[in-house]
């Protein structure tokens, strides 16, 4: 049998996007280009692929079932296939997409870009937000690079833990714990408190450890990211609980002031995540580097 591997590469697409539209925007190709490829996959394989019901498609239990091993299959075709030569960074162009905790963005991101722009002005960052869910844009391809406090689990993910923070308090100037002599955890938990959760979750490990002290403190609002939550501390007696090293950079400019936390805490793990198909990808590895550097800068601790 002659293979087409751009049937391979179209397959893939489809089966991702789950509908002959966004495979062709995926592939950049129109819509009956498409629709043409998956004809002949049909012939191919003597399966439909994509069926329609109403007015969306659905993948066949055979597309269902080979979708994993033909995304694998294309990874490994397009790495077998990419020229093995020097990088030339004066002459690289390439857009790296980064789904980097927001405070982390805050705390490397101007560094990473700066470090990136001077070596190789051709590449471009694209920054992108965090989702509530847990989503496979790293195995997929569709996220070079990841930044946050989780060590992934899978078997194919990288992950390299590049600084540790502590936790910290961060309330406003004269909020009435700056007025005593120490904080304690009794006099912490009887604030009212932001938490900050990409998850909309009002508990964490700090009520854990305040259980195991017999307290229990008072959560009234809980926001998607740092820089939100930050706002709130700064327009009223509310406090939040963050890592120093990304709170350290914006407590200055907002009129902040960093407490001691009255709790044994482990410090959180910052980690940099990547799919192991990017190992040996050169420009990938350098990145990497710079990443590494740039949050190290930003104030994490290794």
């Amino acid at each position: 049998m002659q293979l087409d591997l751009n049937l391979l590469a179209a397959l893939d697409a489809l089966l991702e996007e789950g509908s002959v539209a966004g495979a062709a925007a995926r592939m950049h190709v129109t819509a009956p280009a498409m629709s043409r490829s998956l004809g002949r996959i049909r012939r191919t394989t003597g399966d439909q692929i994509l069926v329609r019901t109403g007015r969306t498609m659905t993948p066949t239990p055979y597309a269902i079932a080979v979708r994993e091993q033909v995304h694998e299959l294309l990874q490994q075709v397009q790495g077998v296939l990419a020229p093995s030569r020097q990088l030339d960074l004066a002459t690289l162009e390439r857009t790296f997409t980064l789904r980097w905790h927001d405070s982390l963005v805050a705390l490397g991101g101007p560094a990473l870009l700066s470090a990136v722009r001077e070596e190789a002005p051709g590449v471009r960052l694209r920054f992108v937000a965090e989702s509530s869910i847990d989503t496979p844009e790293l195995r997929r391809g569709e996220v070079d690079l990841e930044a946050n406090a989780n060590r992934p689990s899978a078997p194919d993910i990288c992950a390299e833990k590049v600084g540790e923070t502590r936790l910290v308090i961060v309330v406003r100037q004269g909020h009435p714990l700056t007025r005593v002599r120490t904080v304690t955890a009794k006099r912490y938990a009887a604030a009212e408190h932001v938490t900050v959760s990409r998850r909309g979750n009002l508990s964490n490990a700090l009520d854990d450890a305040l259980a195991r002290l017999g307290l229990t403190r008072r959560v009234v609002a809980t926001t998607p990211t740092e820089a939100a939550a930050l706002e709130f501390a700064r327009c009223s007696d509310l406090l939040i609980s963050v890592p120093e090293a990304t709170a350290r950079s914006a407590v200055a400019d907002l009129g902040l002031v960093v407490l001691p936390l009255p709790l044994e805490l482990p410090s959180a793990p910052i980690y940099l995540s990547w799919h192991q198909r990017y190992d040996t990808d050169h420009a990938h590895a350098w990145l990497r580097g710079l990443a590494r550097t740039a949050l190290a800068m930003g104030g994490a601790s290794s």
